[in-house]
Order: C-alpha cells, then sequence, then structure tokens
C-alpha cells in the first residue's frame, strides 16, 4: 500500500512538473518567406521550411505528369475564403472565448509584429475595401484577444499600396502557453474547431451537382 502512495505520488509531480512545461512557437515572414521554429523549454526545432537534404547520385526517373498532378491536388488543402473566414468568426469566436477565458490569461505573445500592405494595382476599389475589412477586424479582435492573453507591445499595421499588384505581409510573432494550459484550451475549443474545418474540406470536396439536359420527343 504504502508503495503505491509513493508511487501515484511521483506520477503526480511528474504531471505536474509536464503540465508546467513551457512551449514556444515562433513565426517570422519577409519577403513572401515565412520561417517557423517550435521551442520546448531550453530547446528549440526548426519546423519550416524543411531543411534540403543532399541529392542522391543515382538519378531519379521523373514521374508522368498525370501522376506529378494527381499527387499534388490530392494531399492539398482547401483555402477558405472570405466567406469561409466570416462563418469561422461567427461559429468558432464563442468557444474559443470561453476557453481563453479559463485560462486567466495563461497565454502570452511576444513579440507581435506585422504589415499587411494589399495590393491595389488591378482593382483600386476591392484593394481599399479589403484594406478597410482588415482594419475593422484588427479593431475588433485585438481589444477581445487582449483581455484573454498577455500581449504586451502588440504593432499590427494595415496599409494599400496602389502600385503592386500582389498583397504583401511582413512580421514577426511569438506565442508562448505552458503545455497544461494548451490542453485546457484543446479540450474547450478543438471540437468544434476541428468540425468546421473538416465541414469546410467536405464541402469542398464534394463533386458539383449538375442537372441532366432535358430531351424533347419528337413523335410528342
Amino acid at each position: 500500500m504504502r508503495l503505491l502512495i509513493i508511487i501515484l505520488g511521483i506520477l503526480i509531480v511528474l504531471l505536474t512538473l509536464i503540465s508546467r512545461l513551457r512551449l514556444g512557437l515562433l513565426a517570422a515572414i519577409a519577403g513572401g518567406e515565412p520561417t517557423l521554429s517550435l521551442r520546448i523549454g531550453p530547446a528549440s526545432i526548426h519546423l519550416y521550411p524543411p531543411r534540403k537534404e543532399a541529392s542522391s547520385a543515382a538519378p531519379v526517373p521523373e514521374e508522368p505528369k498525370e501522376i506529378r498532378v494527381k499527387k499534388k491536388t490530392e494531399g492539398k488543402l482547401v483555402k477558405p475564403g472570405l466567406s469561409d473566414l466570416k462563418d469561422a468568426w461567427t461559429v468558432l469566436w464563442p468557444p474559443i472565448r470561453r476557453a481563453l477565458a479559463r485560462t486567466r490569461r495563461g497565454i502570452r505573445i511576444d513579440p507581435l509584429d506585422l504589415s499587411v500592405t494589399v495590393g491595389g494595382a488591378e482593382d483600386p476599389a476591392e484593394a481599399a475595401r479589403t484594406c478597410g475589412m482588415l482594419e475593422m477586424l484588427v479593431w475588433t479582435v485585438m481589444p477581445a484577444l487582449e483581455q484573454l492573453l498577455v500581449i504586451p507591445h502588440p504593432h499590427i499595421h494595415v496599409g494599400v499600396d496602389f502600385d503592386v499588384g500582389k498583397t504583401r505581409l511582413d512580421g514577426t510573432a511569438a506565442i508562448t502557453i505552458r503545455l497544461g494550459t494548451l490542453a485546457a484550451v484543446a479540450l474547450g475549443a478543438g471540437i468544434p474547431v476541428l468540425r468546421w474545418f473538416l465541414k469546410l474540406q467536405k464541402r469542398d470536396t464534394q463533386p458539383s451537382k449538375e442537372t441532366p439536359p432535358t430531351t424533347v420527343d419528337a413523335h410528342a
């Protein structure tokens, strides 16, 4: 009996120490090239872009174009559009807010330095509209996040450049969270997020139903 109590005590101590382990995720993007690193305690792991492996001496035969296109499209995830993001905000924000509120500001984002420049050379009116929607999104989301998370020095700039065609995103963001806090957030908001994501993938992968052409009977 005493041995069982000792084992349970050791397990409780280990679980407490593991739950207090701090995780960190550092993301940066400059010139369209993103980088992603994971920090577990004092250790740092490079996640993206993948490191280049040494090329083998033997040449690899090239696959047919049809097979390459099929492999490329099979594993590709559907990117959400603007209407999907609006739906995500309506559906997912309430459970995420409740899950974050339970952490008592146990998540820290520092630094948060982002700059978004909308390209408007092709369609200036649409670029101005997109810029306005992004600014509204920032002013709507950030006050709510600052009440739930620790964000000491946020800096987000949204602008428009009518001389370029592509939208540009630059900046750095790092988030740190304890493993126990991450588990609590995942339990509270993981299921609604997964349902929304699977619904999005299923909707966009379903083939469109086409109505068969109607035929006219010549003998009628």
